[in-house]
């Protein structure tokens, strides 16, 4: 996501935006859509574009950066950032956005959801405007944003950053900030924020403060997530079909104050990763949890539903053993 070395250089920022890159060059992953917002910023010919993804991959990042290299000096007059979680309603559109465009410069505003009523009246604006304004509307799902608007706009889609990415990452703020960690505590940053730099980045800097060493032990504390260490033996108890061991796992991480959802979400990655489990073992675990899950967001988050879940993994650790 960023250089080596802090890009803004006051201590008391938080490290997401101490290390968020400037220019294209900076940004980490995703190396064919930065390569095309690179096209971009070199022939100076900006489309309205949409970047799909989901959060803290680098969207708004790189149309940030994409406007400093567009605009350079002229960034702060020539672009307008919005946040639809806050700038979301029609009034925006008709008052800021619309007074905005028409501004003889070139600039990209952003945002990343707009109600339908204003997606409407965005629409109207970016044809008027087409001469002097170019639009980059950044999204979780490109599916909330009506075609009229995707039609008129170059679809650019983020994907997870990798693992090799994100330590790589990492380990340069770590060099550049003096953190102590051990191995297992970067895979444990890397497995709790599952792509999400941004993610990655504020857990590292609150395990520093909180600990000031960055072990697997401290991270998961931090992240208030069960310990993939016991969730696995939990699963390898489920493919054993010991349901008492199983069962008691979950328990404990029950007692310890672990939510419904905490426990589901660590199992399916634990499962997900798992080389312990055969193919068509994970594939059927996976689904079951997933299940679980579903049911767990519907509002059955209940020690007794984990206990179910429990069995049915057992049960379909049994079947497959060999007889």
């Amino acid at each position: 996501m960023a250089t080596a070395t802090p890009l803004v250089s006051d201590p008391a920022l938080p490290w997401i935006e101490r290390f968020r890159p400037v220019y294209l060059n900076d940004i980490a992953g995703n190396k064919e859509t930065v390569e095309r917002l690179k096209i971009i910023a070199q022939q100076s010919n900006m489309t309205n574009i949409i970047l799909s993804g989901t959060p803290g991959i680098g969207k708004t990042t790189s149309i940030l950066c994409l406007a400093r290299e567009l605009l350079d000096g002229a960034y702060r007059e020539a672009a307008l950032e919005l946040n639809a979680s806050d700038d979301r309603g029609i009034g925006v559109v008709r008052n800021r956005i619309k007074m905005f465009a028409q501004k003889k410069v070139a600039p990209p505003p952003r945002a990343d959801s707009v109600t339908l009523g204003a997606q409407q009246a965005l629409r109207h604006t970016m044809e008027i405007y087409s001469n002097t304004t170019r639009f980059a509307l950044a999204c979780n799902m490109s599916s909330k944003i009506i075609e009229p608007i995707q039609s008129r706009c170059a679809m650019l889609r983020f994907d997870r950053l990798s693992d090799e990415e994100m330590t790589k990452r990492l380990l340069e703020i770590c060099k550049q900030e003096e953190v102590p960690h051990s191995p297992d505590g970067i895979e444990a940053l890397i497995f709790s924020a599952e792509g999400d730099m941004r993610q990655a980045i504020n857990n590292l800097q609150s395990t520093y403060y909180g600990f000031g060493y960055v072990s697997a032990d401290h991270v998961f504390k931090v992240c208030d997530q069960p310990h993939p260490a016991v969730v696995s033996r939990i699963l390898l108890s489920c493919q054993q079909g010991d349901i008492d061991v199983a069962v008691r796992g979950v328990s404990d991480l029950w007692d310890q104050g672990y939510s419904s959802i905490d426990i589901v979400t660590t199992l399916f990655r634990v499962a997900k990763l798992s080389n312990e489990l055969e193919e068509y073992t994970k594939l059927e675990y996976i689904k079951e949890i997933g299940l679980t899950h579903m049911r767990v967001l519907d509002g059955v988050q209940t020690l007794l539903q984990l206990s179910g879940l429990m069995a049915r993994l057992c049960q379909l650790g049994s079947a497959a053993k060999p007889s």
